[in-house]
């Protein structure tokens, strides 16, 4: 069997599987937070498919700009199920929020891509990331700015850990710039800041406009094994509707298939959802296909990536306490579904 018939296969084998468990035409509302950023694309490729609908399920979608933004939602007793990154459902969870990470979405997603003078800088020291950054700011008497996200975000902490552990400079080698996603970019097109530690599609559309701009760094050698975005839900959710959860999971899977092994057909659904629909279609085909497009749905896979990351944030106090990562995840729903669409 190829390997579009085998995932044409397994398509509708999940699709049945979630259609299966709403048979009875019960509708189930669902309040989701996400993020509009590629690694929670699962999300936009289900919605626009219209499999919620077919499989019974309504999504209440709200948009936030960050993780921690989520957070503050969460805390106030707000939203069912959330697509952000691993850092912002840790620090909910130590927050006292009971949340449940249910599968992954994509990993090592992260890149830090740099312009102007400072990427010139890295050029002349063959990537040597340390002896650039340190050149840079003797030649251009500061320290180069780089834009992520707030600090308990995956973008944030795969740049300290990088700055600390990976290349031994430090955080004081540099001037960290947090703000939300649809700031970076513009940030960095204006001049505004030298560098971002940011993700898809922000890492393609900067490289595409502006020539000298390029990826310096990508999460492979600046965190390895990080884990990215999830998959999560509150407890309550978990308990009221255990079916329209699973169904969720279900059409999860499907959609990282299709992120994975179609992403031309998955594009025009992630546009919609990612950048207000500004961005051209050829720059969110390019932006999937790009080695910062890690999707995978496995929960534990990412679990020695989530102790890594967890370890570091307590150390550098984004964790103002431990998190029981034993209790932050839940994977019976993702082995129940793989159990079921395996069945013969």
């Amino acid at each position: 069997m190829s390997l579009r018939n085998s995932f044409a296969a397994l398509l509708a084998s999940l699709l049945a599987f979630s259609s299966l468990i709403h048979a009875d035409d019960h509708t189930t509302t669902l309040e989701v937070g996400y993020m509009p950023i590629l690694p929670v694309a699962q999300l936009f490729v289900m919605e626009g498919e219209g499999w919620t609908e077919e499989a019974g399920l309504e999504l209440e979608l709200t948009r936030f700009s960050s993780g921690p933004a989520m957070v503050q939602a969460l805390a106030s007793g707000e939203l069912d199920v959330m697509y952000f990154g691993i850092g912002p459902a840790m620090v909910a969870r130590a927050n006292g929020v009971p949340i449940k990470v249910l599968a992954a979405s994509i990993s090592e997603q992260i890149g830090l891509v740099a312009r102007g003078e400072l990427a010139g800088h890295f050029e002349r020291a063959n990537n040597d990331a340390a002896k650039a950054i340190a050149s840079f700011t003797e030649t251009e008497g500061r320290k180069p700015k780089i834009a992520t996200f707030p600090q308990g975000s995956v973008p944030d902490t795969v740049l300290r850990f990088w700055l600390i552990e990976q290349l031994g400079v430090g955080l004081e080698a540099v001037e960290i710039v947090a703000m939300g996603a649809d700031r970076v970019q513009q940030a960095l097109l204006a001049g505004a800041v030298d560098a971002a530690s940011i993700l898809e599609p922000i890492l393609t559309t900067v490289q595409q406009r502006d020539d000298r701009a390029r990826v310096v760094a990508r999460a492979d050698a600046m965190l390895p094994g990080q884990p990215g975005a999830v998959l999560a839900a509150r407890e309550a959710a978990l308990a009221e509707h255990p079916e329209a959860m699973q169904a969720l999971m279900a059409l999860h899977l499907q959609a990282t298939k299709m992120l994975v092994e179609d992403p031309k057909r998955a594009a025009p659904h992630v546009r919609d959802f990612v950048g207000k629909r500004l961005i051209p279609l050829e720059t969110v085909e390019a932006a999937l296909a790009s080695p910062s497009s890690n999707y995978g749905s496995d929960p534990h896979a990412i679990r020695e990536g989530t102790r890594r990351m967890h370890d570091f944030q307590v150390e550098q106090g984004s964790l103002k306490k431990p998190v029981d990562l034993e209790a932050l995840f839940d994977t019976s729903l993702y082995d129940a579904v793989i159990a079921e669409t395996e069945r013969p």
